[in-house]
């Protein structure tokens, strides 16, 4: 999707325009023998260094092929297309999706780095969690003496004692230490973008508050750009500076979170707002979701969500909405957004 007429330009160009990633038209389709599966389509979407930006969405809208997507990772028989542009601080940008592997290998870890979902599985069990982290910094040459003293590092700015984590098998640590664990090992390698794929979603409450505030510091100490990948947008809300909703596969709404959380203007955002538990709230003014999610190889013509949105038209099952800017840092693909505010109540709050 582009914004207007202007094919150059992209939806979520934020309020700067220091770009570290730029997504064009990317695009992750799966062909199988009853049709042809589009799980990501058309994403258009600028990410600032330095930024963090929240990706949410429902089960099966698209997110974890956009995480993978950025670093061209996503598995056969999937189908990655369109442009990613990486700008990094020194040097030429270069399109993710047209590196050689050994390129494509470098830029993993090194300069975009990921977080996967589900620590249990990203450690292996008969290796000591000093095994992993010199593993990683002796497969990408790097001096594993002093990328060992960034480990150390690494290890107390996430309140882990590091003697303790890296003289552990990964069952001998908790949940959450092992989650900690894997964020540091992550940035190990020093890149400028993390991409993050719920890597809270095992965790309980208390423990997600706790890690999304500690990469709000790691963000700031470390000049870090973070894509943080989440069903939880009041998770989120409490981290990101930007929120973009996915929507079958596609963006509905990108902007400052501010601005999301105060007026959404996109009906499926304000029908996930309105469905979010609240204890100061009653029971009654919660709103679930009428029907469900469609099916990937059978995406409705038109706006997808016209099927579920109390606002649709007979425009609204034909014609696919383009983006269009409510404000310079606010972009909502819907052709009846300014009716929003009038027409579908506002009814939870969720504080940043």
């Amino acid at each position: 999707m582009s914004r207007g007429t202007d094919a150059a330009s992209a939806v979520g160009t934020g309020s700067g325009s220091d770009h570290v990633l730029e997504c064009r038209d990317v695009t992750v389709e799966f062909h199988m023998d009853r049709g042809t599966s589009k799980v990501l389509n058309g994403m258009d979407i600028d990410i600032e260094r330095n930024e963090i930006i929240g990706i949410v969405g429902e089960s099966g809208s698209g997110k974890s092929m956009f995480a993978s997507a950025l670093l061209d990772a996503v598995v056969e028989p999937g189908v990655t297309s369109g442009s990613i542009s990486y700008r990094p601080s020194e040097g030429d940008p270069v399109d993710v999706l047209d590196l050689s592997t050994d390129r494509l290998r470098q830029l993993r870890w090194e300069e975009i780095s990921m977080v996967f979902q589900g620590a249990l599985s990203s450690f292996n069990p008969t290796l000591k969690l000093r095994g992993h982290f010199v593993e990683t910094l002796d497969a990408h040459g790097y001096d594993v003496e002093t990328g060992m003293e960034r480990t150390r590092e690494l290890l107390a700015d996430l309140y882990l004692d590091p003697d303790r984590v890296l003289d552990s098998y990964p069952h001998e640590l908790s949940g959450g230490m092992k989650q900690r664990a894997l964020i540091a090992l992550s940035l190990v390698l020093e890149p400028e973008v993390l991409v993050m794929d719920e890597p809270t979603a095992a965790l309980d409450l208390l423990m997600q508050r706790s890690i999304v505030s500690l990469l709000s510091d790691l963000r700031d100490k470390y000049d870090l750009t973070m894509v943080f990948i989440t069903h939880d947008l009041p998770l989120v809300t409490k981290l990101a500076d930007r929120i973009g909703v996915l929507y079958a596969f596609e963006l509905a709404e990108v902007g400052r979170t501010e601005e999301i959380l105060r007026s959404p203007k996109h009906p499926y955002t304000r029908a996930l707002l309105n469905s979010t538990p609240d204890i100061e709230s009653p029971l009654e003014e919660m709103r679930p979701i009428d029907g469900s999610a469609p099916d990937p190889v059978d995406v409705p013509s038109g706006c997808p969500y016209h099927e579920r949105c109390p606002l649709a038209t007979d425009d609204c099952a034909t014609v696919t909405p383009e983006m269009e800017a409510a404000t310079e840092t606010h972009d909502i693909a819907c052709h009846h957004w300014n009716r929003v505010d009038d027409e579908i109540a506002l009814t939870t709050e969720v504080d940043r």
